[in-house]
């Protein structure tokens, strides 16, 4: 008897340097023999390819992966863990995805309303079933997001404090919040990977802040994180 599994949630991350894909579709490669050798299948009608290109000259031809003799389809965006990530790298499509779901868990609120519940009960309904599909992702996706989604977003906590007849926390204050608390995180771990990006100024009470020679780059997570902790030791 011969047993096989599939290869679920799998990404090969590839970097193409002055037009040469070798590389990239070597590591293609590499992970479609590794799957025979382990006995694991690669469902190639479900295996999509996404390229990400900011260059301003000509548009490019990019070679199409092949496996299993079959090649793969390329597309413009695709859902990666809860997460749609499009060619551009812009959040907008994942933040309607998360505004329509968010607000379809308004109806159950309002209903919850209806039965005339205690504010207290309504409040941690909204916590688990809304908010929490509001700030999944929030570390990743809000720094970068444009002022048109994040008004979408709070429009949904708007509606959900006049249902509650209670004022919620925004967005923006949860997004700092977490942000200061993940980067204390890093800075106390080690061990953490990314631990070496927080740096001390020769002063001991600044942290070196990340050079970004771009605007997607200074919004994100990293220097965010910095000017947050920079922030709080100005305060202090």
């Amino acid at each position: 008897m011969k047993i096989h599994t599939f290869a679920d949630d799998t990404v090969v991350v590839g970097l193409i340097s002055d037009n040469n894909e070798t590389a990239y579709l070597k590591e293609i490669r590499n992970l479609e023999n590794w799957c025979q050798r382990n006995n694991l299948l690669l469902n190639v009608s479900k295996t999509k390819e996404l390229i990400v290109d900011f260059s301003t000259k000509q548009e490019r031809n990019y070679q199409t992966p092949v496996i299993n003799e079959c090649p793969v389809e390329r597309v413009d965006s695709f859902k990666y863990l809860g997460v749609h990530i499009t060619q551009d790298l812009s959040w907008s499509c994942h933040i309607n995805t998360v505004v329509k779901k968010a607000r379809q868990r308004l109806y159950h609120l309002r209903r919850l309303r209806d039965f005339q519940l205690p504010s207290k009960v309504l409040r941690n309904f909204y916590s688990c079933t809304i908010e929490s599909i509001l700030t999944g992702n929030i570390l990743t996706c809000f720094g970068n997001s444009t002022m048109q989604d994040r008004r979408a977003l709070q429009r949904v906590v708007r509606s959900a404090g006049r249902t509650i007849r209670s004022e919620l926390p925004d967005l923006h204050s949860i997004y700092s919040r977490r942000c200061w608390t993940k980067a204390r995180k890093i800075v106390k771990d080690l061990s953490h990977p990314n631990n070496r990006l927080f740096s001390l100024l020769r002063s001991g009470k600044r942290f070196r802040s990340l050079k970004t020679n771009t605007e997607r780059l200074r919004r994100s997570f990293f220097p965010q994180a910095m000017r947050s902790l920079n922030h709080t030791t100005t305060q202090y």
